[in-house]
């Protein structure tokens, strides 16, 4: 039996295509960066092989891939704040570059290179993106977008070289496993928390996070090498998928008004407080918030067309995210 390579595989989404790949009977060779939490594989621990390798180390990946004849690099840093941002371009920029050149050198047969929607542009016209639309977010884009933009164009540049990639962009995922949780999940902690005084313009692409493994395995098995899928199922504005979220929860819905200007100044202070004072990450940050006050709506027409990408209903996934997060004491 052919073995699977799984960088990142102890977060959010790769430890959902693990448990996908074990479900579907592969071996699974999880690769791990050094003092990441086990938790979301501790009920894999006897399917998978785990092997701790740091993706900067290109000997080292040479040595955790050998021998595997399929790759799935999800390993990156999703965070919209941190003291020192040049850990995001090593991990998701260096770490990328060396783990396909890792691939490269051992003979990877099939590779599944997760990017994000973050790394493909809007329409000017407010239309639903598709793979087509090219990255013009320099304005408002922070450390993360521009870091998932440039490692998307290495995988593609890979890919066009003869390097057997094919690219995912995922949009925000929900469900179980968070553990991080990542800036994604926090927008519905936040919820939960009471956190949240009000609502402003904008809106986002939402998808189940075993809608998203499915479409990773399905991007193996059937995608185009060289090509690009959008992972992301539901387009939802901010007030919308508020009072879903709450309703869901039993809460109150925030309601108040949040002119744009009003809390892009609120967001300025806080990331001010957090680089100067604090030293630790704000409930929000000035650019994360330009992007999140646009209607990044993505089109997955493709993916669901050539892949079969499920298409789990929004209220199942926030209830089941809702669930994992009281479950595990983190609201």
């Amino acid at each position: 039996m052919s073995t699977v390579a799984v960088t990142g595989a102890t977060g959010f989404i790769g430890s959902a295509v693990v448990r996908k790949l074990v479900e579907r009977g592969r071996k699974v060779r999880a690769l791990v960066e050094p003092g990441a939490s086990m938790k979301n594989l501790e009920s894999l621990a006897g399917s998978i092989e785990r092997v701790t390798v740091d993706v900067c180390d290109g000997k080292a990946m040479e040595r955790a891939l050998s021998g595997c004849q399929t790759l799935y690099h999800l390993a990156a840093i999703y965070r919209t704040w941190l003291p020192d941002p040049s850990i995001i371009y090593r991990v998701n920029l260096e770490g990328t570059t060396t783990t396909l050149l890792a691939a490269q050198k051992v003979g990877i047969e099939r590779i599944v290179y997760t990017s994000s929607i973050a790394a493909i542009g809007l329409r000017e016209d407010g239309r639903p993106s598709d793979e087509t639309v090219e990255f013009n977010l320099w304005d408002i884009a922070n450390d993360y977008i521009i870091t998932k933009h440039l490692s998307d164009r290495i995988a593609m540049n890979f890919a066009r070289d003869g390097l057997p990639i094919v690219v995912v962009n995922p949009g925000f995922p929900f469900g179980p496993g968070d553990t991080a949780p990542t800036p994604t999940g926090k927008i519905l902690l936040s919820l939960l928390k009471g956190q949240v005084p009000g609502v402003g313009p904008g809106g986002f692409s939402a998808i189940d996070v075993d809608d998203v493994a499915e479409g990773h395995l399905a991007a193996e098995e059937r995608g185009r090498v060289g090509e690009r899928y959008i992972l992301a199922n539901h387009n939802v504005t901010l007030k919308e998928f508020f009072e879903l979220a709450c309703s869901i929860a039993g809460i109150k819905a925030p309601t108040l008004p949040m002119p744009r200007a009003v809390s892009l100044a609120i967001a300025l202070g806080m990331e001010l407080w957090a680089d100067r004072v604090s030293q630790k990450e704000p409930p929000a940050t000035y650019k994360a918030l330009l992007y999140a006050q646009k209607n990044v709506f993505f089109d997955n027409t493709k993916a669901r067309t050539e892949l079969g990408l499920p298409q789990t209903p929004l209220e199942h996934s926030i209830e089941r995210a809702i669930k994992w997060f009281r479950d595990n004491g983190m609201v």
